[in-house]
């Protein structure tokens, strides 16, 4: 749909070809939670396996710097929710480059490399209402998919530290 300014001339702006990646910010003295998207490489069904699922919480698990709460890894995404971690908190995009980078270089089957996408989506949550709202979501993908019939019984999900407000 064009838009106009207050003259009718239509306006057109540039496409975003990647999202923007905003810092994380801080609400009265709380720490943020972060809603992460990440996408394989061609949206290639190979992530809801036992072995990449281990290879991705030890990768989270060696990238310290932001911790993993919940998480749910469908065939060819995953999202996942993470806040700072205890120690020096790299910027976000620094550290989910380095924990794919530390999944590729231990990946189980090297004839499906490259794994990830370069870019990925994250939205940061403003209340602790909106965490419990926004797994309720995510948790049903499979259901939706018709990959299972109740998000209980989905294997590729899980908690790996609690994040709080």
């Amino acid at each position: 749909m064009p838009v106009y300014d207050l003259t009718g001339r239509s306006m057109s702006f540039p496409r975003r070809k990647h999202p923007v990646h905003f810092p994380l910010v801080e609400r009265f003295a709380q720490p943020g939670i972060v809603f992460l998207t990440v996408c394989t490489k061609g949206r290639k069904p190979i992530l809801a396996r036992d072995d990449v699922m281990t290879l991705l919480c030890e990768s989270w698990h060696s990238a310290e710097s932001w911790m993993v709460g919940r998480y749910i890894m469908l065939p060819d995404h995953l999202h996942l929710f993470c806040g700072p971690g205890h120690n020096v908190v790299r910027p976000l995009g620094q550290w989910v480059r380095y924990w794919k980078t530390l999944a590729s270089r231990q990946w189980p089957r090297p004839e499906e490399q490259p794994i990830w996408q370069l870019v990925f989506w994250d939205t940061q949550l403003r209340r602790g209402q909106h965490y419990d709202e926004k797994w309720e979501y995510v948790r049903l993908n499979p259901v939706r998919a018709g990959l299972v019939m109740s998000p209980e019984a989905w294997p590729f999900q899980g908690e790996l530290n609690e994040l709080r407000w």
